[in-house]
């Protein structure tokens, strides 16, 4: 699996695991249609940052930076997802907006980080 796949596959399941921590802390269940109507809002704000940065940096996109594409595909799925919320009826409390965005930016840009060290560290061993 290349980078931009393997990234594209670790932001989605940050998705996912953002909606079951959330449906399963407000016991809500854990059907399939329910994790699908909580997830979608945020899954279309992941793949708008994702489009968006890829537009921008052409050239020089890459899926494992932190700045622009973490940062970029962060803010897109928050306020995307968000905005979708609102449109679809779903929920907006400010203390959901600040979890919602705690917990994407701490895993979204964090799993990117975590990656970037490991890389340093491979290529600085294998000199």
């Amino acid at each position: 699996m290349n980078r931009t796949a393997f990234a594209l596959a670790v932001d989605v399941v940050v998705v996912l695991v953002f909606c079951l921590i959330g449906r399963s802390s407000h016991a809500e269940g854990l059907t399939f249609g329910g994790i699908v109507g909580t997830a979608w809002p945020f899954l279309v704000g992941l793949a708008v940052g994702w489009l968006a940065t890829i537009a921008l940096y052409r050239n020089k996109f890459d899926a494992l930076r932190l700045v622009p594409t973490g940062v970029l595909v962060w803010v897109s799925t928050v306020v995307v997802g968000m905005v979708l919320r609102v449109v679809s009826g779903q929920g907006t409390e400010v203390s959901f907006i600040v979890v919602a965005s705690v917990f994407t930016a701490l895993f979204l840009l964090g799993w990117r980080s975590v990656a970037r060290f490991v890389l340093r560290r491979q290529s600085s061993t294998a000199r």
